[in-house]
Order: structure tokens, then sequence, then C-alpha cells
């Protein structure tokens, strides 16, 4: 059975920060897997061609060496493992993991809100309070954008969860019960 790049990113992911954890290394390899983002930012086909079956070994090794000489110990190790199992191309997923549980490891969340108007600062620090509250974490970081179309109230997504307190969705819920 075949993975899907998904699951391939968040098994790796996960490896990857046991296994700092259990070097006590978490916040070293999370700043190499960083720099590494940005690499793969930087020349965003990267990943597709270290992984391209059509490419002869040897040029991709080339290629490989370049990357790999900017780290060394667990990510340089990590990179060759992913290398040889060919799977650079999910690489990215594979930081993301990283990164999420490294988050949680640490008690902070990341999401997003969505509002019709922009809040002030003072409305996104309480927010980000009450979220942490009700998601069970020490702080929540809100990336916020601005959604007119909501007519008032938010929508929060974080930790795969959405919080929709959206005027339009209440809305839109009356409705249903109306038209029942």
């Amino acid at each position: 059975m075949k993975l899907d790049k998904y699951t391939v990113g968040r098994r790796y992911g996960k490896a990857l920060f046991e296994l700092a954890i259990a070097s006590n290394n978490q916040e070293e390899i999370y700043q190499e897997l960083l720099s590494l983002r940005q690499v793969y930012t930087s020349v965003p086909e990267l990943g597709n061609i270290l992984s391209d079956v059509r490419l002869e070994p040897h040029e991709k090794r080339v290629i490989m060496d370049k990357l790999v000489s900017g780290y060394d110990g667990i990510v340089k190790n990590f990179l060759e493992v992913v290398y040889n199992y060919n799977r650079m191309s999910d690489l990215g997923l594979m930081i993301d993991e990283y990164e999420h549980r490294y988050n949680e490891h640490k008690g902070l969340l990341l999401g997003s809100v969505k509002t019709a108007v922009p809040l002030s600062d003072e409305q996104l620090k309480r927010l980000e309070e009450n979220v942490a509250k009700t998601m069970d974490y020490q702080k929540v970081e809100l990336k916020q954008s601005v959604d007119s179309s909501i007519i008032g109230g938010a929508i929060v997504e974080a930790d795969h969860r959405v919080i929709d307190g959206s005027i339009r969705t209440q809305l839109e819920k009356m409705r249903n019960q109306l038209n029942r």
C-alpha cells in the first residue's frame, strides 16, 4: 500500500521530533529546519528535482551534497534518509509536522482568525487568550485576515478545528431551521 504524502510527512516529522526530544536538541533542529524551509522556498522545485527518477543518480547526488553540506548531525542524517527513500518532494510536509509538534511541546498553538473588520491589538490579544483557554494551550498566536462576507463575528481555525462564530453562519443556521 502506497502512503499519501501527508501521511509520509506526518510520520517522518514525528520521528524526527521524537529523535530531537530524545537527544534534547529540539530547538537546534527546529532552527536548522527553518533554514532548510527557506532553501525550499527560494528553490521551489528542489524537492521534485531530488525525487525525480528521470535524473541520473550522480546528478541528484551532486545537488544533494551541496544541500547537506550546510547541516550536520541529526538533520544531515535525516536528510540522507529522506533522500534515500526518494521522499525529498515531501520534505516541506515533514518540516510542517515537526514545527507543529515543536509548538505543541512548547504549549504554543498557531492558527488564524477571519473577521469582517480588522481587530485591534487588544481585541486580538483577548481572543488569543480565550482560544488558549478553550483549546487548553498556554499560548495562542492567531494570524488575522479580513473577509467582509462573514458580516460580523469571527472564524477561528487552529489545531485542525474551526470555531465559527460568524454572523453569516448563524443566519444560515436560522434559515435552515425555518425551512424545515
